[in-house]
């Protein structure tokens, strides 16, 4: 493995994300050179543990599911078995003052709306089905034709609206299509009949999730020990500058060892490398090849967008809390898009008696709420807590503590998928020693377990001489959650078996690399 390692040269690795440290744990496995640099303080970008004062919440909130094999064999080489919980899984809706199951159940949402809604959103489905919608290129049509317009109005259309901050109709369907599936109001119906049926097809269906003890940032700051006892240089609080190149690839990076990045004080200094695994957003990405690349590709690269995100935990008595690790808030009058039940997700996240609930707001850095002190958003998310009715009075909470995270959701506006064609083009003819992996590294609203599948074939790639198109993971081949799905190889392949999940789709494999 040592010639192997020397062969393949020096990897620098940008982000200690989940793709970012799977990548450098998988180099090291192989005895290659690795240098990792993130930009942060901490590790595992929004997959992190947030700890204040004792108390411990995710940015989001990580189940720890996979159809993967190899993923699965990783998580547990990084802990051990009785550091895994495992947990029962609970969401509804929460919408005019109800909740609602989720995944959606025809009986329960119908029963819940009441007799003359409830008429009303089956007409609408019935006439969805004869006259679908002209336009199903976007979410607000792609949902309609499978639900009918009221059923979309009601449990799609305000919840998307506040995580993306634009409406529906500029929401490409691949969003819908990616998230919800093949799931429509039909066959949601036959599955509700047929409930031991529906346990195997119905999108996000999952019984129970392994969970670590103390959140998902365990696993990444245990990887982080393991890539450092192996050798590799991890810097954090280390952004990168530049990505320097010439005719043949990437040479080197530029780095500075401060958060902004723009601090007079910041030393830059040069590392060489042999090739770039990233995972920090593509736009950035682009906009930091020296020499610059072409007006088109920067103006793509410009052209793609994220959404950031906040969370508001507030601290309240453990009677206060609900079953459910979270709820989705569809209702319209309040700004809170989603609620974490921490405690739900692990006892040794909260205190005796106590738990934390995280208000999650979806935002864009620079708006009212991202710059709003963090008082404000404690009142406010406290207002809103009550206003749901999810506690009888403000006075419950007890304290509260806010987190931003930037660039949490990559965009899926009209025209991002050509953007990105246009950059991932661009990349493979000029900077072919560059490998965009992960979710913000491809611009893909991939899970954890996507995003750890694109570092493995990466590295296979760079050290074996494999051809994996990662490009296609989970996107290569449509995926049914009935089963319909390509029996895959060991490293990143699916099983049949019932998860309500998507799972990474194994790219085709090509000849090995000259």
């Amino acid at each position: 493995m040592r010639s192997q390692g020397s062969e393949t040269g020096h990897t620098v690795v940008v982000g200690a994300g989940p793709a970012g440290l799977t990548a450098a744990f998988e180099l090291t496995e192989r005895d290659v050179p690795v240098t990792v640099l993130e930009a942060d303080s901490v590790v595992g970008g929004i997959s992190r543990t947030v700890e204040r004062d004792g108390w411990r919440f995710d940015i989001g909130g990580h189940r720890f599911f996979t159809k993967v094999p190899a993923v699965e064999r990783w998580w547990h080489r990084m802990l051990e078995d009785d550091e895994f919980l495992s947990r029962p899984r609970l969401s509804r809706i929460h919408y005019a003052g109800r909740l609602f199951d989720y995944p959606l159940k025809p009986v329960n949402a119908l029963r819940g709306l009441g007799p003359v809604e409830a008429v009303r959103c089956l007409t609408s489905y019935v006439a969805a089905r004869i006259r679908p919608p002209r336009d199903q290129s976007h979410f607000e049509g792609w949902v309609s034709a499978r639900f009918g317009r009221r059923l979309y109005e009601i449990f799609f259309k305000t919840y998307t609206e506040k995580v993306w901050g634009i409406p529906a109709t500029e929401i490409q369907a691949d969003w819908a299509a990616q998230r919800i599936k093949d799931l429509d109001l039909w066959r949601a119906v036959w599955h509700a009949l047929r409930p031991q049926a529906g346990r195997t097809t119905i999108t996000t269906l999952i019984d129970r999730f392994q969970y670590p003890r103390t959140g998902p940032g365990l696993m990444w700051e245990r990887t982080l020990e393991r890539v450092r006892d192996a050798g590799a240089a991890v810097h954090l609080d280390t952004r990168v500058t530049a990505v320097h190149r010439d005719e043949q690839g990437a040479v080197a990076v530029s780095v500075r060892a401060d958060r902004t990045g723009r601090s007079a004080g910041g030393r830059i200094r040069r590392i060489a490398a042999d090739h770039v695994i990233s995972s920090m957003p593509l736009p950035e990405l682009v906009l930091a090849m020296d020499p610059p690349a072409p007006d088109t590709v920067r103006e793509a690269a410009r052209g793609l967008s994220h959404r950031d995100f906040l969370t508001v935990a507030l601290v309240v008595p453990e009677e206060a809390s609900f079953p459910d690790n979270w709820i989705y808030i569809h209702s319209p009058e309040v700004r809170v898009g989603r609620i974490q039940n921490f405690g739900s997700w692990s006892p040794f996240m909260v205190k005796d008696g106590r738990t934390c609930l995280g208000m999650e707001y979806f935002v864009d850095e620079g708006d009212d709420l991202w710059d709003a002190d963090d008082e404000a958003l404690v009142q406010l998310a406290t207002d809103e807590l009550v206003r749901l009715g999810l506690v009888a009075s403000g006075d419950r909470v007890e304290r509260g503590f806010v987190v931003r995270m930037p660039k949490a959701y990559p965009v899926y506006d009209a025209g991002y998928d050509e953007r990105v064609e246009v950059i991932r083009a661009w990349l493979a003819e000029a900077v072919p020693n560059v490998h965009p992996v992960g979710r913000n590294g491809m611009h893909k609203y991939n899970n954890q377990d996507h995003s750890m599948v694109t570092a493995m074939l990466t590295v296979e790639n760079i050290v074996a001489g494999a051809d994996h198109d990662v490009w296609s993971v989970n996107v290569e081949e449509d995926y049914h959650e009935s089963g319909e799905a390509s029996s895959s190889a060991d490293r990143s392949g699916t099983t049949t078996s019932g998860t309500g999940r998507a799972a990474p789709v194994l790219p085709r494999r090509g000849p090995r690399a000259a």
